[in-house]
């Protein structure tokens, strides 16, 4: 069984999602029948076609032009990587991957998130994805309840702060 550089493929991946955006290349990092599940939220795709759509319609052109995305983690296996990374960028477009149906606020978010993404002969063959979609609404001003358990950028900024070994009391 050959043995692939995962980071370097999920890297080449995530250059054309995020730095040089390319459905196409995107597209050729992926298996024929791979998927991607943004779990909070449901969207992504199986199979190339419906990739391509979402990438094309739902993804790459829906980014706010400050959105950044900064890793805090990665932890690789045989056939898996898993990234966490914190997201940031301000509610000025519509962002149906993150915000399906919810009109541009101008609000700014800030939240961590975590790719488990799977690998098979070279190509990527899942991708899921999860984040706390309460600390997101509550930050474009849609969770207003004060008496809920949930809290906004300040989770972004613990996960960024605090050192990787050290755990909340």
């Amino acid at each position: 069984m050959k043995r692939y550089d995962l980071e370097k493929l999920w890297d080449e991946h995530t250059k054309y999602e995020f730095a040089t955006p390319d459905v196409e290349a995107t597209l050729s990092t992926m298996a024929a029948d791979a998927y991607v599940n943004h779990v909070p939220v449901m969207t992504g795709g199986r199979g190339k076609s419906e990739l391509r759509v979402f990438y094309g319609k739902d993804f790459l052109p829906c980014m706010p032009p400050d959105f950044t995305l900064t890793d805090v983690s990665r932890t690789v296996g045989e056939d898996q990587l898993v990234d966490e990374m914190v997201i940031s960028f301000t509610h000025t477009v519509e962002m149906p991957w993150i915000l399906p149906g919810i009109a541009p606020t101008g609000r700014h978010v800030e939240v961590p998130l975590v790719a488990i993404v799977r690998f098979r002969d070279g190509k990527l063959a899942h991708e899921r994805v999860y984040w706390d979609q309460a600390s997101v609404l509550k930050q474009i001003g849609l969770l207003t309840d004060v008496g809920l358990p949930v809290f906004g950028a300040e989770t972004a900024r613990v996960v960024l702060e605090l050192p990787h070994n050290q755990r909340m009391a």
